[in-house]
């Protein structure tokens, strides 16, 4: 039986090693997990494991709440020791956070080689931390899984088919995650009822990238925009631990609802129910796809670029002025979302399949 490391840490992460490792399971492929622990917040990480019965880690390394260099570092440090026990023949990693890039880097310095689940996705903003880690951890993987053509046509361009690599358009195993859960969600979330929230009643806002929450400007610029929008449409945030202790400190007031952080499944029952998405989250741009709602993206740029294109997403940066402008155009439009973007939901079949085989 082929032996696999899987290296998690943050909420999207969670997400998308759900639905892989019920595959690898199934190709009879032994998963060893490790958390890194960089999502540390228990409604950011151990709920994951709980409700999408993700087998628990196998380690949690407990590393977070550091700077960039420092939390690599120590993760690196900390995966190497696991990787030297365990052994496996391949590491699995996903995403764009520092725990993908340390799992990565860890295996290469051992020569075990690493698949890269969401390969290919660029913004072209080299000053976000998340565009360095997917960059570098393409370059070092030896099977790039990509969730679209666009990705793969980024890596061709890059010149990766002269690199010693395997590319391979996999889909996306969001989507495989979405259509799973989006039944067990119905049966098992009361999130709507428990805000007292009817359906496309509130449009639903998220905020965490660094270039947002650091740039207090910006963020004062994004939270005034919320608020006016909360004249007209109910506006309900779930908000990341750390936004919420740098509005804390800015002293940020606001008029719209801030709620804790969510599970997935409860997640999912705001997007079903909600008229809107406003989000500076990858992963949520596409959920919003997924179940036929247009977003507001509070970025400049964004990986996802087939969403623009096709008029399902519209880029409005954290202009107070654009986003109003985005929210007028995007609340009454009207749209086909039964295009095929991200594969046919077997994308993680695909992924364990072929890792089977090596």
């Amino acid at each position: 039986m082929k032996k696999i490391v899987t290296i998690v840490g943050a909420r999207p992460q969670f997400v998308k090693a759900a639905i892989v490792s019920r595959a690898l399971k199934s190709a009879g492929i032994e998963e060893v997990i490790i958390h890194t622990g960089q999502h540390f917040d228990k409604n950011m990480s151990e709920i994951f494991f709980e409700e999408m019965q993700i087998p628990k880690p196998n380690y949690n390394l407990e590393i977070s709440n550091l700077k960039h260099g420092a939390m690599t570092g120590r993760m690196l440090e900390a995966i190497e020791e696991v990787l030297i026990t365990e052994n496996p023949e391949l590491v699995l990693v996903y995403g764009d956070t520092n725990s993908t890039l340390a799992g990565a880097l860890a295996a290469s310095k051992l020569n075990i080689r690493v698949a890269h689940v969401e390969a290919g996705l660029r913004s072209f903003n080299t000053t976000m931390p998340e565009e360095i880690n997917r960059i570098l951890t393409d370059r070092i993987a030896s099977i790039l899984f990509c969730p679209t053509s666009v990705a793969v046509e980024n890596l061709e361009r890059e010149g990766f088919r002269n690199f010693t690599c395997q590319i391979v358009n996999s889909g996306d195993v969001m989507h495989d995650s979405a259509l799973f859960y989006a039944q067990l969600s119905d049966k098992q979330s009361s999130i709507i009822e428990q805000l007292k929230l009817t359906d496309q009643s509130f449009s639903l806002a998220t905020l965490h990238r660094q270039e947002n929450t650091n740039d207090p400007e910006k963020l004062k610029d994004i939270f005034n925009a919320l608020d006016t929008l909360n004249n007209h449409t109910k506006v309900i945030m779930p908000l990341h631990p750390r936004t919420r202790k740098i509005i804390d400190e800015l002293g940020i007031q606001h008029r719209f609802e801030v709620i804790d952080p969510v599970g997935y499944l409860d997640m999912i029952q705001l997007l079903k129910k909600c008229n809107l998405v406003l989000t500076d989250s990858g992963g949520l741009q596409k959920e919003a796809f997924f179940f036929q709602k247009h977003c507001i993206t509070l970025r400049e740029e964004t990986e996802w670029v087939e969403l623009v294109t096709n008029g399902y997403n519209v880029l409005a940066g954290s202009d107070s002025v654009k986003i109003l402008e985005s929210y007028k155009l995007m609340i009454s439009k009207s749209s086909d979302f039964n295009r095929n973007l991200y594969g046919n939901g077997h994308a993680s079949e695909t992924i364990a399949k072929l890792l089977a085989t090596l």
